[in-house]
Order: structure tokens, then sequence, then C-alpha cells
């Protein structure tokens, strides 16, 4: 059993998801915070189960986590009793969340304004690749796509001149689940003030691209003549590469070995920087290079760098970061995504929800309610799953009626 959530701030909210692969994400968040999901699956099922790696006992870490604590229905929406069970669901909820190409549901006589015919208040958002308007918008495409489109991902070759994709981390396949269930919520409480739903649409491409609007937003600037767009004071106003491309000539901000890994200093600030040199005995090198009160990186200062290479040299990290603390100079330990679990902040606020619940160890979800626990999620659902539980405790369907439209095909 997989009933409903009890706690969370949005225990009571409904939502029926019609999803393939990643996009699913969306309503993910919405069920960490309590949200009932039903996802309505096809006889066959969403095929996320068997994509991508790893593949946990089976089924592909990716399902595992994008679907936990959701309930999973088989309708055969090509069977109209499936489709009136949909509108039945729909009565009752407070958003539909196409996640797939834009009108799959429309296609199956689902679309908004039939959805809103039987629920005035329905709220109904699609994500999909590259949205509904534009000349991609049929184009097929995985989840890397969106950020090789919005410029986030450059291309690298290997020894034998072979283009290959460099690891990064994947943006547009999250950031649109993210900020779609954003504006869910935002047309949820409107719904819920006025009576009266909307329609939404994210595309993942457009989200990739606004997660990195510093860069985007600064190359646009940098059209316009230097006498109005400059660099920063402390650069004397010479223009830098836009975002972290411009943080490479960076010395007083700036990754250095430690005496174990790799620490990040931060003393751009004038008064962080003078705290570091006194705290490490060497005022003469704020005297000699005091610079600007703000945003100074003390770029090129090569002499500089080759003092602090050495300094850094002497402790390990965690030295570093008492240290920081210590005398209030901003220091960061530099992790990977497969060494961060050891990392005391990451255990101190991500406790691992084990795989002995969910199928695979997971991260909670990273917000938290003070004074209120956020319903623990159950494990991801399989196909069809909550069929009978989803038909008797939200519809009231009795077993006869479910048996009848078992026997009809309608649940496939």
């Amino acid at each position: 059993m997989s009933p409903a959530p009890s706690s969370g701030p949005l225990c009571g909210v409904r939502i029926i998801e019609s999803s393939l692969l990643g996009p699913g994400e969306l309503t993910t968040f919405l069920s960490d915070l309590g949200a009932d999901v039903i996802k309505v699956e096809p006889p066959q099922g969403d095929y996320i189960r068997e994509m991508t790696w790893p593949i946990v006992e089976g089924e592909s870490l990716l399902h595992l986590h994008v679907h936990r604590g959701k309930r999973s229905i088989t309708l055969d929406l090509r069977n109209e009793a499936a489709v009136d069970i949909y509108l039945e669901l729909v009565r009752g909820a407070d958003a539909v969340v196409e996640a797939m190409r834009p009108g799959a549901l429309a296609k199956r006589g689902l679309g908004f304004d039939r959805l809103q015919s039987v629920n005035p208040r329905i709220v109904f958002c699609t994500i999909s690749g590259y949205g509904m308007t534009g000349p991609y918008r049929d184009l097929p495409a995985h989840g890397i796509a969106f950020d090789t489109w919005a410029g986030i991902v450059k291309p690298e070759y290997d020894d034998d001149g072979f283009c290959y994709m460099p690891e990064h981390p994947s943006i547009g396949i999250h950031a649109g689940p993210l900020l779609g269930a954003l504006a869910v919520l935002a047309g949820i409480t409107r719904a819920r003030e006025t009576g009266t739903g909307c329609q939404l649409e994210i595309a993942q491409s457009d989200a990739a691209a606004y997660m990195d609007w510093y860069r985007i937003e600064t190359w646009k600037a940098y059209e316009r003549p230097e006498s109005e767009v400059t660099g920063n004071a402390s650069d004397n106003y010479e223009r830098r590469a836009p975002g972290t491309a411009g943080m490479r000539e960076g010395v007083r901000y700036q990754i250095y070995d430690s005496a174990d890994g790799h620490v990040l200093f931060m003393a751009s600030e004038q008064a962080f920087w003078k705290n570091f040199c006194e705290g490490i005995g060497r005022l003469d090198l704020f005297e000699r290079w005091p610079g600007s009160k703000y945003a100074d990186h003390a770029r090129n200062n090569r002499e500089l760098q080759a003092e602090l290479r050495e300094i850094f040299k002497t402790k390990t990290t965690a030295e570093w970061l008492a240290f920081g603390n210590e005398v209030n100079t901003p220091l960061a330990p530099v992790n990977s995504p497969k060494s961060i679990a050891d990392d005391s902040q990451f255990q101190d606020r991500f406790p691992w929800i084990p795989a002995a619940r969910l199928g695979a160890d997971e991260m909670p979800f990273p917000v938290r309610v003070l004074d209120e626990e956020l319903p623990v999620p159950t494990r991801a659902p399989k196909v069809g799953e909550h069929t009978d539980e989803v038909l008797a405790d939200v519809l009231g369907y009795d077993p006869t009626r479910v048996a009848e439209l078992r026997e009809s095909g309608a649940l496939g």
C-alpha cells in the first residue's frame, strides 16, 4: 500500500501526472512536500524504468528517484471508459502535468478545455523539450540537448581528435521541472482564490538558458559600447569574460592545492583579505597588495599567486576551513560528486533515505519545514501498482466495477 501523504505543506493537494522519462521530476518536488501525485501510465508503462544507469535490481535509478512517493495507475486512453476515469480523477485534482510532447493528452480528448469543463479550477502544465512554439518544437530530444542548445556544454576533443561530451552537471532536465513546479504552485494558489485555473507550459531548453542568464545577459550587455558597459572598478573597468570564465586569472578568488586536496579561497573583499593575512602572520602581503574595497581578485598577480600557492599547501582542507571560521575569511572545500557524501556539511544536511525504503540510497528534498516533518517518500511504483487502490480510495469504485473495467480493457 502507498497511501496519499499525510504530512507536509502540500498535504491535500492532488496532482495527476502523465509523463515519460525525466520531465516527471516536476511533480517529484511536489510529492516530496506532501502532494498526492497519481502517475497515469499506459498499460506498458513508462520506459523510464529501463533508461540510463545505474540499474538497481532491475529498475533505473532515474525512475527510483523521479517517481518516488507517487502512485501509479494504468489506463488505456484509447478506451473511452479510461478517458472517463481520467476525467473523474481530474474532477477532484488541483493540477494535471503533461510531461511529454505538447498535445499528447489532447490527442486522447483530454486537452485543457475538456479538463476545465469538468474542473474549472484545474491547472494544466505542459513540460517538454523545446516548448510549444518555435522551429524546434517538434524536434525529438533528450536532456543533454537542452544544455548544448543553451551553450552550457563546451565540446572537447580526445587525443585521437574525436569530439566528445565532457562531464558536466545536467541543467535543463532538472531546472525545467523545478521552475515548472513553482509555476504549478502559483497556478494552484490563484485557482484556490478565484476558482479559475490556467494553462502553463515550460521548455526544458528555456530553463537551461534561464539558469545561465548571467553569462547570456553579460554577452548581450557587451554588445553596447564600452562607454556604457564596463568592467568592475577593481579591474580598472576592463571587461572580463562573462561569468566564471572571468575567474581564470583570479588570485584572491581562486582554487589552491591544500596539503590533502583543494580549497577555494574567496577573499575578494578587502576586509576578508586583511583578516586572512593577519591570521597567517603575513600582514606584509596585505600592506604590499591591499587591493580595492570590493570585488578585487588581484587578477594576474602571479607573484602573489605563487606566495599563496605555497601557503595553502601548509594545511589540510579541514584545517583551512577551521581557520576561515576562526579569522572570518571565506574558504570552501572542493568536492566531487563522489567525495561530497563524506563531507561533514553534506552529512548534516542530507541524511540518506536508505535503499531499504526506496530501492536505492537517495538524497532527501533539500527544503526543511521547521517544527514539521515532511513525508518520507515511498518507493517509486511498479507499473499500475496502485490502480485498484486509487480507483477505490479516490473515486470510490467498488471491486465489482474495478473488475468490469479491467475486463473491458480500460485498465490495460
